[in-house]
């Protein structure tokens, strides 16, 4: 079983970054997909970023490139999603998801058997 706890959600006006982090737990595999993924009240949960820690291959949604970025810190088993240049279609709660294993479509909420709470990130004009 993993484990994965989010933090660093808050509240930030247009233009302004935030960093979130999801720190995981449990896992017996080198390497693992996770993912960032996103959900607005009323749509669809939707993927936002993803990185395989093993060979660190990263996929971004196209809403979001240049914008955010997914790094991994393999000493404290922590995956960050730096977002930068926020504007008000990002306000939604943000979930990290992860599976153990290599996954064909890592932007798809499918690939993902375990998910973190979540934490809100709304964004002001």
């Amino acid at each position: 079983q993993v484990q994965l706890v989010e933090s660093g959600g808050g509240s930030v006006q247009a233009g302004g970054s935030l960093r979130l982090s999801c720190a995981a737990s449990g896992s017996t595999h080198p390497s693992i997909y996770m993912g960032w993924f996103r959900q607005a009240p009323g749509k669809e949960r939707e993927g936002v970023a993803a990185i395989y820690t093993g060979a660190r291959f990263t996929h971004y949604a196209d809403s979001v490139k240049g914008r955010f970025t997914i790094s991994q810190d393999n000493a404290k088993n922590t995956v960050y999603l730096q977002m930068d240049s926020l504007n008000r279609e990002d306000t939604a709660m943000y979930y990290c998801a992860a599976v153990e294993r290599f996954v064909l479509r890592p932007l798809v909420r499918e690939s993902y058997n375990y998910w973190g709470q979540g934490t809100q990130v709304t964004v002001s004009v």
